[in-house]
């Protein structure tokens, strides 16, 4: 079976879980109330990110989202944001020691955007760049 080139390779981790420090990254619209919001333009999308303080409190989160409410209801996210950006559920295992902690910042995005090309070659590269410097061992993906 052929990879198609835009398959993530396999990355083997030689650590523990309970060694490790996780980042969330997210395509659920999460962001601080006292950020930009996403844009909910659905002819356009929104095609930037935002970065999430990894101190952060649930309460200080909310969610913009753009996609049809049958296709992602943002009323239980925005009742419990842990739904689909964990940040209370995470601090939890790093209290019991299941993991080592919670990285310095966090990544969100809209994932209901038209622009595919400009995401592929501008937004992703970006994230990765903001992954990469964080020094995570490893990353939660969450969607809406």
């Amino acid at each position: 079976m052929e990879m198609s080139r835009k398959a993530i390779p396999y990355t083997p981790n030689q650590k523990s879980l309970s060694e490790m420090t996780l980042m969330i990254v997210s395509t659920s619209g999460v962001h601080k109330v006292d950020q930009d919001p996403f844009s909910t333009d659905t002819a356009q999308g929104d095609v930037t990110y935002r970065v999430i303080p990894g101190d952060v409190q649930a309460a200080e989160l909310t969610v913009t989202h753009a996609a049809p409410k049958e296709h992602y209801n943002t009323d239980a996210p925005k009742e419990d944001i842990n739904c689909v950006f964990p940040i209370d559920r995470l601090r939890e295992l790093a209290e019991q020691g299941s993991i080592q902690g919670l990285a310095e910042k966090h990544i969100t995005m809209m994932g209901y955007a038209m622009k595919l090309k400009q995401i592929n070659e501008v937004t992703i590269p970006a994230i990765v760049k903001e992954v990469v410097r964080s020094k995570a061992d490893a990353v939660l993906l969450t969607a809406g």
